[in-house]
């Protein structure tokens, strides 16, 4: 089973390995069509995973700002999120 991550028509991500935490899918770097990604400038932080930084999605001049985060250093437990992408706000994730 393969997964997508949708976004103003667009494929973001697609991968029949994704990690699914705390209900997220989350796709190996290497699926992540890095053309539609911008570096921003927030970090949240998780209790159990760590320092959380995000992606600003840019689709043909539409921009949804920190809709997709990583875990660049994840704490021990979270081992499983290193190198991989989750998204939200708005960014469909569908199996296919």
């Amino acid at each position: 089973m393969s997964v997508q991550a949708i976004w103003n028509g667009t494929v973001l991500a697609e991968s029949d390995d994704t990690v699914v935490v705390e209900g997220n899918h989350y796709f190996p770097a290497e699926s992540v069509k890095s053309q539609y990604f911008r570096d921003s400038d927030t970090h949240t932080v998780c209790g159990w995973k760590g320092l959380a930084s995000y992606y600003t999605v840019e689709v043909e001049g539409a921009k949804n700002p920190d809709a997709a985060w990583y875990y660049p250093d994840p704490k021990p437990e979270a081992e499983q999120v290193r190198d991989r992408v989750a998204f939200w706000k708005g960014v469909d994730v569908v199996e296919v």
